[in-house]
């Protein structure tokens, strides 16, 4: 009889097998409600603290203006400072995302906090969780600023600039030259919103290749039925070799095409949800329109936004975890240099998409891109 039958003969008939089961751990415990509530205070403060002086700094440049009898106080806190704290929280937010990082985690670090949690067995990678979970909340949050929130403020914000402070809205414009419909093309030489009336004003319909019709006015009214109203036309039909002409003085006619599609500015796309935007992108490319390059930037920098909170918020976890000789300063220096960085490059990029030199996804994502790379190398010297 081998060893193996002796121990089993003298194990007690009956006894219940204890089955040994690992002790239940919470997927965030203690330490990471720590983390995550010391993040989101200090970007809360941070965000607080800025806004408070871009206030107090707004209210000095605008006093003159605040100051009219016709400008009523409670617009003044409600149409304008109500819509400009989210407005400009929002704008700020990644710069603060990565400060507020730094700050509290080098903290952690001079304290040696980050020390004990590696020591106790916590991998690196672990310690992270936290920090994704608050820049998540942050990205949320930002999601609902950007793309509903604040669009519908800003319609509030600026029409009270426009009627108080200076002019918003583009009230004239020139050299117009947009496709109202597949190979039907407008072409406007001036344009004013106060009167509605265009000037010098051409419409081209082709068949293929090939002009089919012409008709152009000197003057041309826009009314609120979505009519033009044609002065002085002239209409030019094309048959082969042949051409007919028709000319009048009047002429009501519906081109399918309103002031707003092309009297637009980088205020006006500001005042767009992310819908709207889809849309406007959507109907100006059926028309082929060629003007969409500011409404793709600011949707695609919408969605940027969202994961620039997780690319922030890990290489300044990366970046200051480890307990410095200089101490915070030398940290929060580094964490500015790279904000600006992010900055220019967010700017950079969409001037060169404005320009025809970048595709606007292309502008919008790639300071995100550049900083994963950045990422990367800063985690191959993080504490492990």
């Amino acid at each position: 009889m081998d060893t193996t039958q002796q121990e089993e003969e003298k194990k007690p008939q009956g006894e219940p097998q204890v089955e040994l089961r690992k002790p239940y751990r919470p997927w965030l415990g203690r330490v990471d409600r720590y983390i995550i509530r010391t993040f989101l205070s200090t970007f809360i403060f941070s965000i607080i603290l800025i806004l408070s002086i871009a206030v107090v700094f707004d209210v000095n440049a605008k006093i003159s203006d605040f100051l009219k009898p016709e400008v009523p106080f409670s617009k003044i806190l409600f149409h304008y400072y109500l819509n400009f704290i989210p407005y400009y929280a929002n704008m700020f937010s990644p710069l603060f995302v990565f400060i507020s990082v730094i700050f509290f985690t080098s903290n952690l670090a001079a304290n040696t906090e980050i020390v004990a949690m590696l020591a106790s067995g916590m991998s690196f990678r672990r310690l992270l969780r936290p920090y994704m979970v608050a820049a998540g909340i942050i990205a949320l949050v930002t999601y609902l600023l950007n793309g509903f929130i604040i669009p519908s403020g800003n319609r509030v914000r600026l029409a009270f600039e426009d009627a108080y402070l200076r002019s918003k809205t583009e009230k004239y414009t020139s050299n117009i030259q947009i496709a109202i419909e597949k190979d039907v093309y407008l072409y406007i030489k001036e344009y004013e919103s106060q009167s509605k009336v265009a000037y010098s004003m051409a419409v081209d319909r082709f068949k293929g290749r090939s002009l089919v019709a012409r008709m152009t006015s000197d003057e041309a009214h826009y009314d609120t039925l979505d009519r033009w109203h044609l002065r002085d036309f002239h209409i030019r039909r094309f048959a082969g070799l042949k051409a007919t002409d028709t000319v009048g003085y009047d002429l009501d006619t519906n081109l399918r095409i309103r002031p707003s599609d092309f009297l637009v500015n980088e205020k006006d796309v500001e005042k767009m949800r992310n819908d709207q935007l889809d849309s406007y992108i959507a109907r100006q490319k059926e028309r082929g329109a060629s003007n969409t390059k500011l409404f793709q930037i600011e949707l695609h920098k919408r969605y940027a936004a969202i994961f620039s909170a997780f690319i922030l918020t890990f290489i300044g976890a990366v970046l200051s975890s480890k307990k410095m000789k200089n101490g915070l300063g030398i940290n929060l220096v580094i964490g500015f240099a790279l904000c600006l960085g992010y900055i220019v490059a967010t700017t950079v990029t969409a001037q060169f998409s404005n320009v025809g030199m970048m595709a606007p996804w292309l502008a919008a994502w790639l300071p995100n891109i550049s900083f994963v790379l950045i990422a990367s190398l800063l985690w191959r010297k993080a504490p492990q």
